[in-house]
């Protein structure tokens, strides 16, 4: 064998960056974020949360889609008491998903004033910037820091680039310009990210936050400047980080700019914790940035969720959309039973589909799932060998073969996955 041989290791996935560990919890449900804990994929509501019913089910339906954190706004009296009546809700629906409560300007009169609200919470998220200015900022940061080292609460530290806190920018502006060679602007904003983020730990700590409450997150827009400074994070802090663009966009660019940057930054074992923040196209499930954060999990090998369907992009020899729609099929059947399956088929995330659409790939990527099926391209014989544990079972014919398939897969899982 070659002597680059242990260059080429199948399977591989980047080592995790050693954090500390931060406990999430809501009753007996304990989402641990950072040590050795997997790679969290958190979301946030986009309803009002003064309406108790409607944000309920939305966090619902955030937590089935895989959302393991989710967090509402809390941005007035109003909003803070409902969080006890929707956390009571989602206890009656047997969600215990655990909440996050996102808050500006007000937090430190919110949690102070609603005391229900800041237990019904199991997270706070505060953004130093936004905490409020001069003489009050300390005060105000510090009402919130007590209220969650009181009630043994997570808090993440979350600046951001669009709320930056400007007199510490202007001061470090100031700073750089005295600099024999001073830094351009972009790298002054970096620093000033980082600084608030890990003042403000600091400060935490100071009050009686323990260092294992604490997650930090520096949100920015652009790819490489999150990757600039998350790289800087992780080399002076072993606090555990969330990822994320923060208006990412949306649609495709979006999901592309929010893939991109997170596997960089995942694939250097920096990141506990992740978020993908899609602007919802119209009509389009708020759960789709979960979807997607799923995907960018799995695809790096750091985590499975749901079988993968691997399928052919089509060419001139597939002008059939049978291929098409029955990996469609496949695959919105699979993720649509996973929330059923994940408890009565252990290990079924991992199953590997393949639905090829012709001869020239479709019977060799099919041996390499577990199981395929490789249909015919135009011109070809009207037959689809189907392929289980990389060797050939049968051949479909006619004219139901998708609906033969189907019942082909059920029937695998059941037997490999079902009660032993």
């Amino acid at each position: 064998m070659s002597d680059d041989a242990e260059l080429f290791v199948a399977g591989s996935v980047p080592a995790a960056r050693r954090t500390r560990r931060a406990r999430v919890a809501w009753g007996a449900r304990v989402v641990t974020i950072g040590g050795d804990a997997p790679v969290r994929v958190q979301s946030m509501t986009n309803t009002d949360t003064v309406d108790v019913v409607a944000t309920a089910i939305q966090v619902k339906q955030l937590a089935q889609a895989g959302s393991e954190l989710v967090r509402i706004t809390v941005n007035t009296p109003e909003a803070a008491a409902a969080v006890p009546r929707i956390r009571e809700q989602l206890d009656r629906m047997g969600v215990d998903v655990p909440l996050i409560g996102d808050f500006h300007y007000n937090g430190h009169r919110l949690l102070t004033e609603f005391p229900d609200c800041a237990e019904a919470l199991s997270k706070y998220r505060i953004n130093p910037g936004n905490v409020g200015k001069g003489e009050k900022k300390d005060k105000q940061f510090a009402q919130m820091i007590e209220v969650a080292a009181r009630l043994d609460k997570c808090v993440r530290i979350g600046v951001n680039w669009g709320s930056l806190d400007q007199e510490l920018l202007a001061g470090l502006m100031d700073a750089n310009a005295r600099r024999a060679a001073p830094w351009d602007a972009r790298q002054v904003m970096y620093a000033a990210l980082v600084q608030s983020a890990l003042g403000s730990a600091a400060y935490a700590r100071e009050l009686g936050l323990d260092a294992d409450q604490i997650v930090i997150s520096c949100k920015v827009s652009g790819v490489q400047d999150l990757v600039a400074v998350y790289r800087a994070l992780a080399r002076r802090c072993d606090y555990a980080l969330h990822l994320g663009l923060t208006e990412a966009g949306m649609g495709t660019k979006g999901t592309v700019a929010s893939s991109v940057a997170l596997a960089l930054l995942l694939q250097e074992g920096i990141g506990d914790t992740i978020r993908v923040s899609l602007t919802p196209q119209p009509g389009e499930p708020r759960t789709q940035e979960v979807v997607v954060a799923l995907e960018v999990l799995q695809a790096l090998g750091l985590r499975a969720f749901n079988p993968s369907v691997t399928a052919c992009p089509g060419c001139g020899r597939t002008t059939s959309t049978v291929f098409q729609e029955l990996a469609k099929r496949i695959d919105e059947h699979l993720r649509a039973m996973m929330p059923g399956w994940r408890e009565r088929y252990p290990g079924v995330e991992r199953l590997k589909i393949a639905v090829m659409g012709c001869i020239v790939n479709g019977p060799g990527e099919s041996k390499h799932a577990d199981i395929g099926i490789s249909l015919p391209g135009t011109g070809e014989a009207p037959a689809a060998p189907v392929f289980i544990d990389g060797e050939k079972a049968m051949t479909l014919r006619g004219e139901h073969i998708a609906e033969e398939f189907h019942r082909i897969v059920e029937d695998y899982i059941e037997r490999r996955f079902g009660a032993r």
